[in-house]
Order: structure tokens, then C-alpha cells, then sequence
């Protein structure tokens, strides 16, 4: 394999790029000056050795706490379980939401191996135990997944006092978060219900 080849390969990893698009972005690439691809580059090492999870909450950060974790103003008592990182500025942007978030780092598929070792269930565990946290708001994708997730998550926190609550339903079932508007994202947080 060339170096063409190897772009192509790595281009087509990314979600939502298919081989087709791998292409088309690697020879975009190719036809611009040297600079660009230099800075391009520069900018996935600097991401690369740079960004890393928030200790206290999971999402990416360059420092030693992201905002949200590091902000006073936030409500330390209401937490806001989310499946990644990228669902994070979407609730931020499309909600008034003021408390703060945990990200799991992915679902629970036991098809794709993925199992609650594999997540931040050992974090969620912890900051509930604090006795910090009264609500824990589960914000995971409507999907089959998703719905595993939260009752795993909703027996897991059984008994420890903390109200545990789902976002509304009108999202799109088999949809993500990132890609819901914010209209219908806002509505469905402001009429979460507890989980029976």
C-alpha cells in the first residue's frame, strides 16, 4: 500500500466516510498547496497529544478539567449521563441546561463487545456515591442500545436515593443525539420523566 492508499484507509475509519468520500477528501487534499496538508497535520498531532478526557466527567479537554466540571455556577446535584462526548455542546446549545455531565464513552452492545467495563460506570458509581448528585438525568440515544444503557444504568443506581430520570420521548427512535434539532432536544429534556 502507498501513501495514497494509506490516507484512503485511514479517511474511510472516521463515521459516516465511506470509501468513495475517503477518496474525494485525500485527492482535495493532494490538490491543495503543501501548507494546507502541513497544517492539517499539525493540527491532528497537536489534538492528538494534547485533548483528553475530563477526569471528573469524561468529555475531551486541554486542561486538567473541562469548563463545565471547572465552573462554580454549574448545579454539581443534577448530572446529565450522555453516550459521548460530541453529545455534550448539542445539549449546551439547543437547552438552559445548568448541571453537569457524565460521558460514558459509548453504549452497552454486547454484540460489538462493548459491556459496562468498557464505559464509565465505575465513574458514575463514584461522583452518585460523593452524595454530591440527586438527579441523574439519562440523555442516551433512543436506540436499542441506548435503551439497554439507561436500564442498566437505572438498575445499577437502584437503591442509592438518587432520582433517577429519561428524557421525554419524541426523540426519533434509532436516532443520536448530535443530529436531533434543538427545538425537539430542549422540549424532551424539560419534560424528562423518572424512571418507574
Amino acid at each position: 500500500m502507498g501513501a495514497i492508499d494509506d490516507l484512503v484507509a485511514e479517511l474511510a475509519r472516521l463515521p459516516g466516510i465511506g470509501h468513495k468520500t475517503a477518496q474525494r477528501l485525500t485527492f482535495h487534499l493532494l490538490q491543495q498547496p503543501r501548507e494546507r496538508a502541513e497544517r492539517l497535520a499539525a493540527t491532528l498531532g497537536a489534538v492528538a497529544t494534547r485533548v483528553h478526557p475530563c477526569p471528573e466527567c469524561g468529555t475531551f479537554t486541554e486542561d486538567a478539567r473541562c469548563t463545565v466540571c471547572d465552573d462554580p455556577r454549574r448545579d454539581a446535584t443534577l448530572l446529565c449521563v450522555v453516550e459521548e462526548a460530541s453529545a455534550v455542546p448539542v445539549v449546551e446549545r439547543a437547552t438552559g441546561f445548568r448541571g453537569r455531565y457524565l460521558v460514558l464513552g459509548g453504549r452497552l452492545s454486547p454484540l460489538e463487545g462493548v459491556g459496562p467495563e468498557q464505559l464509565r460506570m465505575a465513574l458514575l458509581r463514584r461522583r452518585v456515591a460523593s452524595g454530591e448528585v440527586r438527579e441523574v438525568i439519562l440523555a442516551t440515544n433512543p436506540s436499542l442500545e441506548g435503551e439497554a444503557t439507561a436500564t442498566y444504568i437505572h438498575q445499577l443506581l437502584d437503591g442509592t436515593g438518587v432520582k433517577v430520570t429519561r428524557l421525554a420521548r419524541g426523540l426519533p427512535v434509532g436516532g443520536d443525539l448530535e443530529y436531533i434539532d434543538g427545538v425537539t432536544l430542549s422540549h424532551a429534556l424539560d419534560a424528562r420523566q423518572e424512571v418507574p
